[in-house]
């Protein structure tokens, strides 16, 4: 099977490798013929903004919110799940709104402020290793999005999800690609081969 990456910005390589790790054909995506070709895909993180213009800019919104509509297993990591959001609680910003949440982004505070944690996950077996790098977390969740794991909020103390899933549609606010941990990279084949 062939599964892409968003190839416009961010660490999309790095998702890449474990695709290929995992036995199936790595391809990068930038255009929407290239997207026609993939059988998933996954938004990396980067900077949601400027991943959002360019994406504009190189005609892909409309195509990937049409492939995503049509089932098309996808994977948003950090700026990822922004920009598969329906919304952010800063300023407007170019979005798929194919993941019923709203995000807030850089919730955690500055570069300075990245952190790695052990999280439990819904229906893992053994805890995520998660790397938090200027990552958003989810303000609220729409009736169809399940939460499979959240972190306190560092103020507060107040469950904040960090790792969802909507149908076709995964998304984390850390960077499974990081810690050679494939099992969230797994969900997304498990959807692919489901569809």
């Amino acid at each position: 099977m062939i599964i892409g990456a968003l190839a416009l910005q961010g660490d999309f390589r790095e998702h890449l490798a474990v695709v290929s790790r995992l036995g199936h054909q790595p391809v990068e995506v930038r255009t929407p013929e290239e997207l026609a070709a993939v059988d998933a895909l996954v938004i990396p993180g980067g900077e949601s903004t400027t991943m959002g213009r360019l994406a504009s800019l190189y005609g892909l919104i409309d195509p990937l919110r049409h492939r995503i509509d049509e089932g098309m297993a996808v994977l948003g990591t950090c700026a990822g799940m922004i920009l598969l959001a329906a919304a952010t609680t800063g300023p407007d910003q170019p979005q798929l709104g194919t993941l019923d949440v709203v995000v807030e982004r850089n919730a955690f505070g500055r570069q300075v402020d990245s952190f790695e944690a052990d999280l439990d996950v819904a229906g893992f077996d053994a805890p995520v290793h998660a790397v938090f790098i200027r990552a958003p977390w989810i303000h609220k969740v729409g009736a169809a999005v399940e939460v499979l794991s959240s972190v306190p909020d560092p103020a507060t103390g107040e469950p904040r999800p960090v790792f969802v899933r909507q149908g076709n549609v995964v998304a984390t606010s850390f960077h499974p690609e990081l810690t050679g941990d494939d099992r969230i990279h797994g969900m997304l084949i498990d959807l692919m081969e489901a569809t």
